[in-house]
């Protein structure tokens, strides 16, 4: 899809020691896997999947050259908490939400994970075409990307907007993309959020309104940079993200609320032989009580879901 906007990559400066606060991986909103050394946000200390064990039914599930070679490629987008980031520095331990939930799924089948960084754009088209098997980086479920990949759902987040603290440009929840009309938003490429503002650029036009201008970045903290220095108005992307950044002091934002809530899953190839193993190991963690634990350490148990889906329809 072309965006309406040039794409925009600026280079961010590894002085940036906030930038932690400041990068979100999305729905899908993703990182390069390359944040600055600095000082980065301490991984909680909790580790609920140090005691998952196989589950022989739901490891059954696996394709038996699957159980033949024990391991799995997966393409993992890595950005900043909750979902995926390196609390040590890039090249360090990757930790989060995704991270978590990935490695406590591994267990249940009783197979590795080989984790390889990617940016969140790249990944879907390279589950098309065998290079990884499995993807993450906060995959919303859309009726698009339905038609391509394969999602077994693991928690419900979605779409919201954030602005800088104290900006008297928007003051309450967006409820209708005609708030923006007028506006500079900021958001990932590749994303849903991107998707959304493009498809629905008409309406402030169809209102009679000057229409929004949106800026689309390839790198996490670069929309949250521009934010902060006043070049965009507003930031589109996950809901958890949002949150999770404005409950950082330093990060100087403000969560507006949510926009459009979407189910967000491990993202396979359209066909893939993987996807009930994968639910059945999602609901395996449900059931224990693993999964629970898993969001309540990264602040999301508002995003759980009840059961493990394989492609379920969009949120409307």
């Amino acid at each position: 899809m072309t965006p309406t906007a040039a794409r925009v990559r600026p280079r961010l400066a590894a002085a940036l020691v906030l930038l932690p606060l400041l990068a979100l991986t999305a729905c899908g909103s993703g990182g390069s896997g390359t944040t600055p050394a600095g000082a980065q946000s301490p991984a909680p200390a909790d580790d609920p999947v140090a005691a998952v064990r196989k589950v022989d039914s739901a490891a059954a599930l696996l394709p038996a050259d699957v159980r033949r070679a024990g391991t799995l490629r997966v393409g993992s987008a890595v950005g900043a908490p909750p979902s995926a980031y390196y609390p040590g520095g890039s090249g360090k331990q990757p930790e989060g939400q995704d991270i978590d939930l990935t490695d406590a799924v591994a267990k249940v089948l009783g197979i590795e994970v080989r984790r390889q960084d990617a940016s969140f754009e790249t990944i879907l088209p390279a589950l098309q075409s065998g290079k990884y098997d499995v993807g993450t980086g906060n995959f919303g479920v859309t009726a698009e990307r339905l038609k391509t990949i394969d999602f077994v759902t693991y928690i419900d987040d979605g779409q919201g907007f954030a602005v800088k603290k104290g900006s008297t440009t928007l003051k309450k929840k967006v409820t209708d993309l005609t708030q923006l009309c007028g506006l500079v938003i900021g958001t990932n490429a590749g994303t849903t959020f991107e998707t959304t503002l493009t498809a629905q650029k008409h309406v402030c036009a169809d209102a009679g309104k000057k229409p929004y201008d949106v800026k689309v970045y390839s790198e996490n903290g670069a929309a949250l940079t521009a934010l902060q220095q006043g070049r965009i108005d507003v930031v589109m992307s996950t809901i958890n993200g949002l949150r999770y950044q404005a409950a950082q002091p330093a990060a100087g934002t403000a969560f507006l609320g949510e926009y459009h809530r979407l189910d967000v899953g491990f993202a396979f190839k359209k066909g893939s032989p993987l996807t009930k193993a994968f639910r059945a190991a999602v609901n395996e963690l449900i059931e224990d009580g693993t999964y629970a634990r898993i969001l309540k350490k990264w602040g999301t148990s508002a995003s759980a879901i009840d059961t493990s889906r394989i492609n379920p329809p969009e949120h409307t």
